[in-house]
């Protein structure tokens, strides 16, 4: 399998200000982390909170600015796209967030939220949205009849359907899921984590999942990625990482871990 994504030497900074003297200081939430993720692959980014798991997949998708490195997609550097490419490239990598209540508009019905994409996108003809709504609804395991309906009318379980339905109606390759489950119980986390097992075979998936949850990525990546202060510290197969860990970082992460057993 050929590379779909590659990043090399990603540095991202913030800038934090000082209440008291206005002095100004710089924190590297990524700190020249270099990975690559083949087509069709489910890779993990894990570690603590606070550790550049979600500032990576922002600066993946242009949220936050990139201070320096260079994220290739497809082969080409998303820093130097074109006009034409700046257009496609969203439709391309789309992202799913932790909280779906919040990343969905309260004030749109289900409908709306997932035409807005084909609407700003596309210049599908009506029955031809309606034909692709149909069979993202179908795919993540909702009806129909959800589509006059608003986010509040909706479990959390629910709800991260809808996100994930909004995320693919463009039929992106490319998926990142930022803590999709962590906001959910623990029953529903399963069901979740299936339906993306699920979704990556009938769509050909490409997925960066982001997690603290080690059981979660255990069961659902292929390769994983240890983050520790920015850094990108570990890399191997899923198998390697959790029987055959190197960095002390690693064994301290999956020693604090709860094991489930089935």
């Amino acid at each position: 399998m050929k590379n779909l994504l590659e990043i090399k030497n990603l540095v991202v900074e913030y800038t934090a200000t000082n209440q008291e003297n206005g002095c100004k200081t710089f924190v590297k939430a990524v700190d020249n982390i270099t990975f690559s993720i083949k087509e069709g692959e489910i890779y993990a980014l894990a570690g603590e909170s606070g550790c550049g798991k979600s500032t990576t997949a922002k600066a993946i998708t242009k949220l936050v600015p990139i201070k320096s490195g260079e994220i290739f997609y497809k082969g080409k550097n998303i820093i130097n796209h074109t006009k034409d490419e700046k257009k496609e490239y969203p439709k391309q990598v789309q992202m799913v967030f932790q909280n779906p209540y919040s990343s969905l508009n309260p004030k749109m019905k289900i409908g709306d939220i997932l035409k807005e994409p084909l609407d700003i996108n596309t210049s599908f003809s009506k029955s031809r949205k309606k034909a692709v709504i149909k069979e993202i609804l179908n795919d993540v395991g909702l009806q129909e009849s959800v589509l006059d309906l608003y986010p509040h009318e909706f479990s959390g379980g629910q709800r991260q359907r809808i996100a994930i339905a909004r995320a693919l109606v463009l039929n992106p390759p490319f998926l990142i899921a930022d803590e999709p489950v962590s906001a959910l119980d623990a029953s529903i986390q399963a069901q979740i984590i299936n339906l993306f097992k699920e979704l990556r075979k009938q769509r050909h998936l490409t997925i960066l999942f982001i997690s603290h949850d080690l059981n979660v990525i255990r069961y659902l990546a292929d390769r994983v990625g240890i983050m520790y202060f920015g850094k990108l510290i570990e890399e191997n197969d899923t198998l390697s990482i959790f029987n055959f860990p190197h960095e002390e970082y690693t064994k301290t992460l999956l020693n604090s871990a709860p094991i489930l057993r089935t």
